[in-house]
């Protein structure tokens, strides 16, 4: 199945979901749910997953619109549906990854490392002091051809180092992100989506490739 777009009858479903979360409503608006919204993530998932899947480790994540009710507040469904562009791991919070997910306000997509462990940042701090160029090039770059910053949370008092060009990245603690925002409309709505969020997990894959050196 190629993906064909998103539409607006997906943010329809979306909004009732959240407005009427239960199991009365979600089963009445089930076929809703699987040709708006199911079925299309699931075909962009594939497409945008094809230049990852000859790379060791990596794996496509479709998430599914029910809650497990084991971890989460008491209502049976998810307002957003999400997939994920990761290494084969536990638990993809303290994994980086490229993501994209569909809410009832629209479509964000890009690159997020939600909450790396501690022992990782300790290596990314040894390893950014030993090859600071390496690394700030990297940034540059990316920063460049995706037209905006990666940022991150921050330690309240940042780690110290004697290069005043690492000092930012001395700060980070967690959530460290380069993420799109689109708004329901033309851009969302159509078979387009797939090309802009392609190139831009291309143009953010190094940086994916980068971290995910540091997973333990």
């Amino acid at each position: 199945m190629a993906f064909t777009g998103f539409g607006p009858e997906t943010v329809d479903f979306l909004w009732g979901i959240r407005m009427n979360n239960n199991r009365d409503w979600f089963q009445a608006n089930k076929e809703q749910y699987v040709r708006f919204l199911y079925e299309p993530m699931k075909a962009l998932g594939q497409e945008l997953f094809a230049p990852f899947a000859e790379t060791p480790g990596n794996v496509l994540k479709v998430s599914r619109i029910y809650r497990d009710a084991r971890m989460h507040p008491p209502t049976p469904y998810k307002e957003s549906l999400w997939l994920c562009i990761r290494q084969d791991v536990d638990w993809w919070a303290e994994n980086p990854c490229l993501f994209l997910e569909v809410r009832p306000e629209g479509i964000s997509y890009g690159f997020f490392y939600y909450h790396p462990r501690t022992a990782v940042l300790e290596d990314f701090r040894r390893r950014i002091s030993g090859k600071p160029e390496e690394f700030l090039s990297l940034i540059a770059r990316t920063e460049a051809e995706v037209g905006m910053p990666i940022t991150a949370q921050c330690y309240r008092r940042p780690k110290p180092t004697d290069n005043p060009a690492l000092a930012p990245y001395f700060a980070w603690k967690g959530e460290i992100g380069c993420i799109r925002e689109v708004a329901p409309g033309p851009e969302m709505f159509g078979p387009g989506l797939k090309d802009q969020a392609a190139d831009f997990f291309r143009k953010l894959t190094p940086l994916y490739a980068y971290f995910n050196q540091f997973v333990v």
